[in-house]
């Protein structure tokens, strides 16, 4: 990959991130393979200057992994400015992909001078709370359905927004078997889920991405989210209107679709 042609390539998809728009499709050389996908995600978000609020992983149903012959999730960084509240709104395009619902955890910003290696035993030290919350998924250019992880994760890991649902403080919560649920009431759309089908479970995917970010060396100076990966797969989204998420002892999130 020519350093010049990635970094125009880079150039229009943070400027269409940024601004909210949709490109033509960027080259497949920096999108077909994930390794290339990382590297290409990593210079698009060098290039972006506002506040990182959390990170997110993507691609963590076990079936998917294996239908698109990948060794694991990958991750990416979530940007503040697409972290919504609890029943706020969300306008979507015809290039959404769709709603997934998710848990997420929220961590001290301590993590980032830990030594040591993570593990499922340490790392619990570091989070402070839990809760639901929906990711609406699309992309920044006119593409349609997943090929690739390597389409995901390069186009910012895909989340247009995350709506947060209720914090709870975390007591060493069990996110393993919990069924979920989101719905679209008036036009009696519903999803059933389970939390073991996010990579194992919630938990074994925050360790994924802490482990990412040890490896990678990333930095941060505030506490932030680890967002785990649906419960529900990508939803289809049939119509605008309010989607309500529910996880089993964890509570509810919603958000309307415009």
């Amino acid at each position: 990959m020519k350093n010049k042609n990635i970094n125009l390539a880079a150039n229009k998809l943070v400027n269409a991130f940024l601004k909210n728009k949709i490109i033509s499709p960027i080259s497949s050389n920096y999108t077909k393979k994930l390794s290339n996908a990382q590297k290409f995600r990593k210079i698009c978000e060098s290039k972006i200057k506002r506040p990182i609020i959390g990170f997110k992983a993507g691609g963590t149903g076990i079936p998917v992994i294996k239908k698109l012959r990948e060794k694991e999730p990958f991750y990416a960084s979530v940007y503040e400015h697409n972290v919504l509240k609890n029943n706020k709104s969300v306008k979507i395009n015809k290039y959404t992909l769709g709603i997934e619902l998710e848990v997420y955890y929220y961590l001290k910003k301590s993590f980032f001078n830990f030594k040591k290696k993570i593990s499922i035993k340490n790392m619990k030290n570091f989070i402070t709370h839990i809760g639901p919350c929906i990711e609406v998924v699309g992309y920044r250019q006119k593409k349609k359905g997943i090929k690739s992880f390597g389409d995901l994760c390069s186009d910012f890991g895909a989340n247009m927004k995350f709506i947060i649902g209720p914090r709870k403080k975390f007591r060493n919560n069990n996110v393993k078997n919990l069924k979920t649920n989101i719905s679209n009431s008036k036009i009696k759309q519903s999803v059933n889920g389970n939390t073991n089908t996010v990579y194992i479970n919630p938990m074994n995917s925050l360790l994924f991405v802490l482990n990412k970010l040890q490896k990678d060396k990333i930095k941060h100076d505030k506490d932030f989210y680890v967002f785990t990966g649906s419960s529900v797969g990508v939803v289809p989204i049939l119509n605008k209107g309010i989607y309500k998420g529910r996880i089993e002892r964890l509570g509810s999130v919603k958000t309307k679709i415009n």
